[in-house]
């Protein structure tokens, strides 16, 4: 556990937390989580689930209720022809995550990337003793990874982690862009491929959420698809995660929660299963909103002189490069890095935004942008204005 560092996302929220507590008018744009309810049929599925209640043990790899409507999730986002027995649930798309290190990955393995990486990525690699090989992706080349790059770092490799949308960055892949990538990765017949897609329905511009299973069907043997309802559906703290993939990694899934969680709670399932089988209205409205959102952070961050921003197109994120401020000084105090921009931001204009540098990029930061309209305004009016202050 030595090898274990706490989240430095959740650094900062409790910093936060820690001036607003103190009486200071703080606007957050750090912690990703989508700031939205389920829709009511949720809460009546939990309601009525309680009144259910046999108080028992539920199953290791989930309700068949669950799992059938996670297959037609899947099935309605061009993932096609998946059974019970290539799911599995547990506690959040984390728990997947962790899981999957634990049945993939022995000591040593090389586990590959890119950056910048959701910072948990690192920590789960180190906590399972896996050799990272990080891929650099910097805003020059729209923080995506190319062919060539994926070509040349895979031998050697055991497990490539893959992000799309991307936290921290909102890029989203093109169709052709996929295909590209899965051309390369059928070159590498030894490499396990998961695919973190949790943001899969938050897509915007017409660009669409596609993925290697459906670009190249015989990569479905080694490919992992990790789901959940928390960003989807708003729901980040019922902690409900899927993974789809070959039976063997699967049952291997199923095992671990056998020893680990034994069962995601029977309340919650019922609110999943509603959730991913009911209306989508809340999800569909939200997405748009989500885009409107990105359109004025964007303008935003894209107006400071200097600042470089790729267009994200999914997600809730927005990673511009903010390395014009470094040797620039505010109010006397000199701006070195990305940690000491951000601590300046929230202390001087009370805006907490994430360090780049814990998600291995220092010359960036990340805004997430689900806050309500009239803070996401003020926010950036005092963000632009701390730029503007720089000398």
């Amino acid at each position: 556990m030595s090898r274990a560092k706490p989240s430095a996302i959740m650094a900062v929220a409790e910093k936060a937390k820690a001036l607003k507590a103190a009486g200071r008018d703080i606007i957050s744009f750090s912690i990703g989580v989508p700031n939205f309810l389920p829709g009511e049929h949720v809460y009546a599925a939990a309601r009525e689930a309680l009144t259910k209640d046999s108080g028992q043990y539920g199953s290791n790899r989930g309700p068949d209720a669950l799992l059938d409507a996670f297959i037609k999730h899947l099935d309605d986002g061009g993932l096609k022809g998946y059974g019970r027995k290539n799911i599995a649930t547990g506690i959040g798309a984390k728990h997947m995550l962790y899981s999957l290190a634990e049945a993939l990955l022995d000591p040593g393995d090389t586990i590959a990337f890119a950056v910048p990486y959701w910072t948990t990525y690192v920590d789960i690699a180190d906590i399972v003793g896996a050799e990272k090989r990080l891929l650099p992706c910097p805003a020059s080349q729209n923080y995506k990874l190319t062919p060539a790059q994926l070509d040349a770092a895979l031998p050697g490799v055991k497990l490539f982690l893959f992000n799309n949308p991307s936290n921290p960055t909102g890029m989203v892949y093109t169709k052709d862009e996929i295909a590209a990538l899965a051309d390369v990765l059928v070159k590498h017949p030894d490499v396990w491929i998961v695919c973190d897609d949790i943001y899969n329905r938050m897509v915007f511009d017409g660009v669409g959420y596609h993925n290697f299973v459906s670009a190249r069907p015989e990569l479905r043997e080694r490919t992992v698809q990790v789901d959940s309802i928390s960003k989807t559906y708003g729901m980040p703290g019922w902690r409900v995660g899927f993974i789809a993939g070959p039976e063997s990694v699967a049952q291997a899934m199923v095992t671990l929660n056998s020893n680990h969680i034994t069962n995601v709670p029977e309340v919650v399932n019922a609110a999943a299963t509603a959730a991913l089988a009911g209306p989508q209205t809340v999800t569909e409205q939200k997405c748009a909103e989500f885009q409107a959102k990105r359109d004025e952070v964007l303008a935003a961050v894209l107006s400071i002189p200097g600042v470089v921003c790729p267009r994200p197109q999914g997600a809730f994120y927005v990673f511009p490069d903010i390395s014009v401020a470094f040797g620039k000084s505010h109010d006397g105090v000199k701006i070195g890095n990305d940690v000491e921009l951000c601590n300046a931001l929230l202390e001087n204009k009370g805006v907490a935004c994430v360090p780049g540098s814990a998600f291995g990029d220092p010359n960036a930061l990340r805004i997430s942008y689900t806050c309500p309209t009239a803070q996401l305004s003020e926010g950036l009016k005092r963000f632009r204005e701390f730029f503007a202050e720089l000398s």
